[in-house]
C-alpha cells in the first residue's frame, strides 16, 4: 500500500496528541488532511458539529455508496487507551485503497470523521442529520486485545448525575448539613445490593467526580457519570428505571434535592450485516489473522458504541482487530501504549486492507447481502 507511511504517521501523531470528544480540533484536521491530499473531497465542518468531517471519492453517480467511520476522540486521563488513533487511520487507509478502483466499480468511498465516541454519541447527531442516508455499507475495525470478528456491542445510556444539599461545620454544626456525599454512598450501595437482580449481561458503573471540598465541612453538592448497558435498547429501559430509583431513594433518605440527564441519546445494540461479516472474516484470515471468540480479551467486544445506531440503519459490520495484548485490555494505560508500535501498526494495514477487500466483496456480491432494518 503506497500510503503506508502516511497512515501510520497518522496513528502516530494522533497518538501523540490525544483530544476529548467534541473537541478533536486537531485531530479531525489532521485525519481528514491525510484524506485530502489523497484526492478526496473535505467538507469540515459537517452538519454543524465542528469536529465531524466527510470525505468523499470515486464514481460520480454510484451504484453502491460504501461508508467508513473514522474515531479519533480519546479518553479523560488515559490518552488513546482505547485505540481510535488506529480505527482513524485503518479507515483512511480502506478508504484511500477503494478509491484506487471505486470509478471502475462505480461505487462511492465516504468517510465520516464521527467526534465524541466514548459518551458523547457523534454518530447518532450524524444520523440524525441525515449523514448516513443513502449508505449501502458502513464499516470500521476496532483494535482490541485479539481479533473478534463478530462483536456483540451493549446497549448503553450516559448519564451525568448530581445530588444537592446544604453545607455546614461537620464538627460544630452538622445538625444543620445536608450531606449530598453521603447520597452517593447510599446510591451506590443500592446498585450494588440490585445487581443480584438485574440480567447477567447488563452491567452499571460509574464514577464520582465531586463530593465535597474540605473533611471539615459537610459537602453541600456531589455530582457523577454513570452507565447503564443491557443487552438491547428494550431491556435498557427497563433497567435504567430500576437504577434510577436507586438515585432517588438516596436522595430521599439524605434530604437531597437529586438531578440527572443523558449525556447523550443512548446507543443501540449492535446489529451485523450477516454477509459483509462473513467477507471481513475470511479476508482478515487469509492476512493471517486468527479470531479467538473464546479468548478472555474477546470480552471487549461486549463493550459499547455509538456504531450501534448507524447499524439499526445501515448495513454495517464493526469488527475487532488483536493487538496480542491480552493481559492488557481496552481502557487501561497500559492498552495505550501497545496502539502504537510494530504490532500496531500491522493490526493497523491489516485493518485497511481487509475492509477495502470486504467492501470489494460486498459490491461485486451485492445480491447476497441479508441485512434488513
Amino acid at each position: 500500500m503506497a500510503q503506508r507511511h502516511a497512515l501510520v504517521e497518522l496513528s502516530r501523531e494522533l497518538h501523540a496528541d490525544p483530544e476529548l470528544g467534541w473537541a478533536e480540533y486537531r485531530s479531525s484536521e489532521r485525519v481528514s488532511d491525510v484524506l485530502k491530499h489523497a484526492g478526496f473531497s473535505v467538507v469540515r465542518p459537517y452538519l454543524g458539529l465542528e469536529t465531524a468531517f466527510h470525505a468523499k471519492a470515486g464514481a460520480k453517480a454510484p451504484s453502491m455508496r460504501i461508508g467508513l467511520m473514522a474515531e479519533y476522540d480519546a479518553l479523560p486521563g488515559l490518552g488513546h487507551a482505547c485505540g481510535h488513533n488506529l480505527i482513524a487511520a485503518s479507515s483512511v487507509g480502506a478508504a484511500i485503497g477503494l478509491a484506487q478502483v471505486a470509478e471502475e466499480l462505480n461505487i462511492g468511498v465516504e468517510v465520516f470523521g464521527t467526534p465524541a465516541e466514548e459518551g458523547g454519541g457523534g454518530k447518532i447527531d450524524l444520523l440524525e442529520r441525515g449523514a448516513f442516508d443513502g449508505l449501502d455499507l458502513a464499516m470500521m475495525v476496532h483494535p482490541g486485545p485479539v481479533d473478534v470478528a463478530r462483536a456483540s456491542p451493549l446497549a448503553v445510556a450516559h448519564w451525568a448525575v448530581q445530588f444537592t444539599g446544604k453545607a455546614a461545620h461537620a464538627a460544630s454544626f452538622p445538625t444543620e448539613g445536608i450531606n449530598a456525599a453521603d447520597a452517593f454512598t447510599i446510591a451506590q450501595v443500592a446498585i450494588g445490593l440490585l445487581r443480584q437482580h438485574l440480567p447477567t449481561t447488563s452491567r452499571v458503573h460509574g464514577v464520582v467526580l465531586d463530593a465535597g471540598t474540605a473533611p471539615n465541612s459537610i459537602p453541600a453538592f456531589a455530582r457523577g457519570r454513570w452507565y447503564v448497558r443491557a443487552q438491547t435498547l428494550e431491556e435498557l429501559h427497563e433497567i435504567e428505571k430500576r437504577v434510577l430509583a436507586c438515585f432517588e431513594a438516596a436522595a430521599l433518605a439524605t434530604g437531597c434535592s437529586f438531578d440527572w440527564e443523558l449525556e447523550s441519546k443512548p446507543y443501540a445494540e449492535f446489529h451485523h450485516d450477516e454477509q459483509a461479516l462473513e467477507f471481513y472474516s475470511r479476508n482478515a484470515e487469509s492476512l493471517g489473522r486468527v479470531f479467538q471468540p473464546d479468548s478472555p480479551g474477546a470480552e471487549m467486544a461486549a463493550a459499547s458504541t455509538d456504531m450501534g445506531n448507524v447499524s439499526h440503519i445501515v448495513p454495517s459490520i464493526h469488527p475487532y482487530i488483536g493487538l496480542d495484548s491480552f493481559p492488557v485490555l481496552n481502557h487501561q494505560q497500559e492498552f495505550a501504549d501497545h496502539t502504537i508500535g510494530p504490532t500496531a501498526e500491522k493490526a493497523l494495514l491489516d485493518g485497511a486492507i481487509a475492509l477495502a477487500w470486504t467492501a470489494l466483496d460486498v459490491a461485486t456480491h451485492r445480491n447476497l447481502c441479508t441485512f434488513s432494518p
